[in-house]
């Protein structure tokens, strides 16, 4: 049996890609869910076939005194939260940096970093006060190296990064659990919201070889969350067999 049955378990940026993926996988556990994004009706076709208790929360991560009003508003059987998956994320543009869209690096950065810190400072006092609990921030590649045309987003991802090992230092007197999944290219909406809409030359960034997938790195999450209370994984880094870094990457023709 998955030490996750009954845990309750919170995704951000559920909606759709790696959080959707995540929400199926959990549900196998038997966990007890709470999915966040802004798109309720994405969200309802996530839960349809769940077999598992699951609150759905309308939320923007970028706008903080939603995310405390969400996190204060959950339902008695839902407030103790065990597992939170800061999986809310973007990126806008590949443009360089002197010819950036600042409206995009605001939206990178609000999400990426910002909604990220929210809710870890909304929910992890909580998991303090338990006694149990564990934060998984999915982090990208990209916040270990940096490619063209990425300045921005791969500054928010190296911030993530940055506040997992934060955290993990902050936290290493209590039982709290932090972790960071790291993928490479995943076959997800991330690469239409970051071409604004474009899927044709989104559809062009995943040709000639296999990318990851959604479950690929659900698979890896729910693998560290099931790990045992005295084990802690730090750092994974998942790619497609044909990527190395941001920058290396063998296509077919």
């Amino acid at each position: 049996m998955s030490r996750l049955k009954d845990k309750t378990v919170l995704i951000t940026g559920a909606s759709a890609g790696i959080g959707a993926a995540c929400a199926c996988k959990f549900a196998e556990t038997g966990a007890r869910l709470i999915l966040a994004a802004r798109r309720r009706d994405r969200l309802e076709e996530v839960s349809t076939d769940l077999n598992v208790d699951v609150h759905l929360m309308e939320l923007d991560v970028t706008d903080r005194s939603a995310v405390e009003a969400a996190i204060d508003g959950l339902p008695e059987s839902f407030r103790e939260i065990d597992l939170l998956v800061n999986n809310a994320g973007l990126g806008r543009g590949v443009d360089k940096l002197h010819e950036g869209n600042i409206d995009g690096w605001e939206e990178m950065i609000d999400t990426n970093v910002k909604g990220l810190l929210y809710l870890s400072r909304t929910v992890i006092p909580g998991m303090v006060a338990r006694g149990r609990g564990h934060v998984i921030n999915i982090g990208s590649i990209a916040g270990h190296l940096v490619y063209p045309g990425g300045s921005v987003y791969c500054a928010t991802k190296h911030a993530v990064d940055a506040l997992t090992k934060g955290m993990q230092i902050d936290l290493v007197d209590t039982p709290i659990r932090v972790s960071t999944v790291d993928p490479g290219l995943v076959e997800t909406e991330f690469s239409r919201v970051r071409f604004y809409g474009d899927t044709e030359r989104a559809a062009k960034t995943y040709q000639g070889f296999q990318p990851l997938i959604g479950e690929d790195v659900a698979e890896a999450v729910v693998w560290i969350a099931d790990r045992p209370p005295h084990v802690q994984i730090g750092e994974l880094i998942i790619l497609p067999t044909a990527q190395t870094s941001t920058m290396h990457l063998h296509k077919e023709g």
